[in-house]
C-alpha cells in the first residue's frame, strides 16, 4: 500500500478555525465531534491485514501482507480502544483480513470485553473460524457477530473466496447459534452476474436460521477496476426480493450503516447498506484504525493520520488521546463512490481498512 498523505479538505467559511474538541453543546462532555458536528461513537478496529480468504473484492489473489513489525502488537490494539472508549466511543468492532487468524487473538478480546465504558463489542469475521471460538468469544463478552457470506453454492464459494470452504462457514454459523449468540448477521456483497440469483435464497436462509442479512453496494476500494459492470444498487436488490417476501420498511438501528426492512411473521431483519445509492455520510459516526495503527476518519478517501508513532515514540497516553482529537479535523464530509467505479482512487484493499 502507497504511503498516504495528509490532506484537510476545504474547510466551509463557517468553519474556518475549527479547532477539534471532546465536547461540544448537545452532546456528553468527554465525546469526541468532527467539525460538521458529527458525534463519533464507533470505531472499526483491523487486528490483522491477514486472512485465510481472498476475496475477489477486498483482496488481490498473491497479496503482500505487511512485515510484523509495522503491525500494532495486541497490547497496542488494547492501547488504541481504551483511549478511543476513554473519549466516549461506545462501540468497537473487530475487523481484519480475519481477526480469528490473530495469534493470541483471545487474550485481546477478552481484555476488551471487560473494558470499562465499551458497550458494545462486536466482530466481523468470515465465519472460518467461528466452530472453535464461537463459544470463547461469547464468554468473553462479544455481543454480536457479522459473517460474510456471498453465496450458499460451494463452487461458486470457492471461486469467490478463491481459497474458501463454505461447509466451514455453515458450521460456524451453527456454533454462534450454539454458542448463544442472537441478531447475528450474515454481511452479502451484492455483485452483477456472480451472485444476483442468489440473493432471495440467502433471505430464504438467514430467515430460516433466525439470522439478519445485510445486502451491501459493491464499494470501488483497491486496484481493482471496471465495477460498474457488477455493481448492483440496493432498490433493484430490494425489488427483487420484495417479489417473494413483504418488506416493511424499519427505523430499527444497529448503530451503523445499513438501512433495515422487516418481513412480517420473522424476526430475521434485512438490511442494506448503500454507500452509492444512499451514502451515509451526514450521519457517519464511526472511524477506522487499520491493523498498522492508520486512522482513517473516512472510508471513501485516502486521508489518515498515523497513531503507531504516537504510541511508541513514548507511550504517551495523553498524546495518544491528543492524536485521536485532532483527526477530527480530517474528517471530511462524506464521499463520492459512483464516481470512482471505474477509476478508483483509494488504492489500498478493503482487508487494509477492515471494512
Amino acid at each position: 500500500m502507497r504511503n498516504e498523505t495528509l490532506h484537510t479538505e476545504d474547510t466551509p467559511a463557517s468553519l474556518v478555525g475549527f479547532q477539534p474538541a471532546v465536547s461540544t453543546a448537545g452532546h456528553a462532555a468527554g465525546t469526541l465531534i468532527d467539525k460538521y458536528g458529527r458525534h463519533v461513537t464507533y470505531v472499526r478496529l483491523s487486528i490483522t491485514d491477514r486472512c485465510d480468504f481472498r476475496c475477489t473484492y477486498c483482496m488481490a489473489e498473491e497479496m503482500t501482507f505487511l512485515p510484523r513489525q509495522e503491525v500494532m502488537s495486541l497490547e497496542e490494539s488494547l492501547q488504541v480502544a481504551q483511549a478511543f472508549v476513554s473519549l466516549g466511543v461506545s462501540k468497537l468492532r473487530l475487523t481484519g483480513g480475519e481477526p480469528l487468524v490473530r495469534k493470541n487473538v483471545m487474550w485481546l478480546i477478552e481484555r476488551l470485553g471487560a473494558l470499562p465504558g465499551l458497550e458494545n463489542l462486536v466482530l466481523t469475521t468470515n465465519g472460518s473460524q467461528l466452530d472453535r471460538f464461537a463459544a470463547p468469544l461469547k464468554a468473553a463478552g462479544v455481543k454480536r457477530l457479522n459473517i460474510s457470506l456471498d453465496t450458499l453454492k460451494a463452487e461458486r464459494f470457492q471461486a469467490i473466496t478463491r481459497i474458501g470452504d463454505l461447509s466451514k462457514v455453515l458450521r460456524g454459523i451453527e456454533a454462534a447459534t450454539a454458542a448463544g449468540f442472537q441478531r447475528t448477521k450474515l454481511n452479502t456483497v451484492m455483485m452483477r452476474g456472480t451472485n444476483d440469483d442468489e440473493f432471495v435464497d440467502l433471505v430464504r436462509f438467514a430467515v430460516e436460521h433466525q439470522l439478519d442479512i445485510s445486502f451491501i453496494e459493491e464499494m470501488p476500494l483497491g486496484e481493482i477496476h471496471g465495477r460498474s459492470k457488477t455493481y448492483i444498487s440496493s432498490e433493484e436488490t430490494r425489488e427483487m426480493i420484495g417479489r417473494h417476501y413483504e418488506l416493511i420498511p424499519s427505523t430499527e438501528s444497529s448503530g451503523g450503516p445499513a438501512r433495515y426492512w422487516r418481513i412480517p411473521g420473522s424476526e430475521s431483519r434485512i438490511g442494506f447498506i448503500s454507500p452509492h445509492s444512499h451514502n451515509f455520510c451526514d450521519s457517519c459516526n464511526r472511524v477506522r484504525v487499520t491493523a498498522k495503527g492508520e486512522l482513517y476518519p473516512c472510508l471513501g478517501q485516502n486521508d489518515a493520520l498515523s497513531l503507531l508513532p504516537v504510541m511508541r515514540a513514548n507511550g504517551d497516553e495523553a498524546a495518544l488521546r491528543q492524536a485521536i482529537v485532532d483527526s477530527m479535523g480530517i474528517k471530511p464530509f462524506g464521499h463520492d463512490f459512483t464516481q470512482q467505479m471505474n477509476n478508483p482512487q483509494v488504492v489500498r484493499f478493503m482487508s487494509m481498512t477492515g471494512g
